[in-house]
């Protein structure tokens, strides 16, 4: 398969991408404690949990907004559609300039933003429905990067072995919101109203603000190295919890190494066909979990319509608990698959094969869980079916994506940002066209065959990962001798 050339495992601290600078410290990769980093990863999954947050407590509230706005649910839609657009596209831009610039000051650029965006939504008068579109790019733009930007921290801290856990207890933010949010949503519109929806948002987001601002030490490794490297003053955290033995608040700036510029044009990664690969499975599988997810209400309230608004919001728990066992588990079946295989396959060791071996299982799985979702839902079976079934698909769906994104990191770890917000685009805009056809094909197909085309999608998927697995290495290969050169 070819020899790895794992980052990790060169120089210390190197990585395929970014050298050893020589006022690097070149004996660990970085400096922080694994208390430490738990308290690094902890606030960015803080902050990555206010990604799909906005979204998703929205979707209670449309009713109410439409009624309010004086326009249709079709209509009201719209802000939808634009708020997956931008949270899509707003990544490709925030992701490259925190590579470039740092993590901790596009942290509080795109939080600031989140805040100032909601609180205007809150304010919207009602007869200004253009106004709430217009915010709802802003909010969209401020929130969807910090899923990006939080890969980013952990590319930077966190050596390929033991990568997966982190990126797998991080994930648990980005994706606790989407089965959280929709039953807080609906209780906080039926009780105080949709623009109580906003004011929460504003509180949440301005206290994990303070957090950042406070605690977050800057983290990008051409900038401070492996966390011993002093940074300017405006790159400090207001109060240093982590890494204090290491760095001086008094030392010279000048002491830094020089930084190695990237690119900030994340489109080129598209032209990376190890990445190109991963980029298509992972946003397909998303599209289909991520319509599941959306049409829940909708589908439960049609073929079980003595639920409640309430109740309603509490049936994406079940997907929501699946996402936790399946962000737990496989960040550390991760960790544990790249020592065994680096054990066993020694010069034929490969960081493709390693993240990849058990993609098969995570795959089977999750096309039987679509199967069962759309059959179980066509046969209107007792409610507890398809819950069951929304717990299995949210743990393998997890198992994927924090597979295929960890893997992503691995080869692209000087442009962890970057990567992340290419791989936030492709799911994002596959996700928008899903949802937005997803009527018309249950109208035309039925839901069962709806889903068993999906299934059938996916499944076709499988050749792409022992594709993946067997060229890969070849891929990366090429490429890293070309940017040496």
């Amino acid at each position: 398969m070819g020899k790895e050339t794992s980052p990790n495992d060169k120089q210390g601290t190197g990585n395929a991408d970014v050298p050893v600078s020589e006022g690097e410290i070149s004996d660990q990769y970085s400096v922080y404690t694994r208390k430490e980093k738990w308290i690094i990863v902890g606030l960015v999954a803080l902050a990555g949990f206010y990604s799909p947050l906005p979204a998703n407590i929205y979707f209670p509230a449309i009713p109410q907004l439409s009624s309010a706005f004086g326009v249709t649910i079709e209509a009201m839609n719209q802000t939808v559609t634009v708020y997956l657009i931008f949270q899509g596209i707003s990544p490709m831009l925030w992701g490259p300039l925190s590579d470039r610039y740092g993590r901790r000051l596009v942290f509080l650029a795109c939080l600031s933003i989140l805040v100032a965006s909601s609180i205007g939504l809150a304010l919207c008068p009602t007869n200004s429905f253009w106004l709430l579109l217009f915010l709802r790019c802003f909010q969209s733009g401020g929130s969807a990067s910090t899923i990006a930007l939080g890969a980013g921290v952990i590319g930077d801290i966190a050596t390929t072995k033991e990568r997966g856990g982190y990126f797998g207890m991080f994930n648990l933010g980005p994706m606790l919101a989407p089965c959280i949010a929709p039953a807080a949503g609906g209780a906080i519109a039926q009780a105080l109203g949709w623009r109580a929806i906003f004011w929460l948002v504003v509180i949440m987001v301005a206290v994990c603000l303070v957090f950042i601002a406070m605690f977050l030490p800057e983290t990008l490794r051409a900038i401070a190295g492996n966390g011993s490297v002093p940074v300017p003053r405006h790159l400090r955290p207001i109060i240093p919890v982590v890494g204090r033995k290491y760095t001086s608040p008094t030392a010279s700036v000048n002491d830094a190494p020089p930084r190695k510029k990237q690119s900030i044009n994340p489109f080129v990664l598209f032209t990376y066909p190890d990445v190109l690969v991963l980029l298509s499975f992972t946003g397909i599988v998303y599209a289909v979990n991520y319509t599941v997810t959306a049409t829940i209400s909708s589908s439960f309230k049609e073929i079980y319509p003595h639920l409640s608004e309430t109740v309603l919001g509490l049936c994406y728990l079940p997907t929501g608990a699946g996402m936790i066992i399946g962000s737990t588990l496989t960040g550390k079946l991760l960790d544990w698959q790249y020592a065994q295989c680096k054990a066993k396959s020694g010069d034929r060791f490969t960081i493709e094969y390693a993240r990849l071996r058990i993609m098969p299982i995570y795959l089977v799985i999750f096309v039987a869980g679509v199967l069962g979702w759309g059959w179980s839902l066509q046969a209107h079976a007792h409610m507890a079916v398809p819950l069951i079934i929304g717990v299995v698909l949210g743990w393998t769906s997890m198992g994927i994506l924090n597979t295929t994104m960890t893997l992503n990191i691995d080869i692209l770890q000087s442009r962890s940002s970057g990567a992340t917000a290419c791989t936030n685009l492709v799911r994002c805009s596959l996700a928008a066209i899903l949802v937005s056809c997803i009527d018309r094909m249950t109208n035309a197909m039925t839901i069962g065959w709806t889903y068993t085309f999906w299934a059938a999608i996916c499944a076709l998927l499988l050749p792409l990962m022992y594709l993946e697995i067997r060229m890969g290495p070849r891929w990366r290969e090429k490429r890293e001798r070309r940017e040496m050169q």
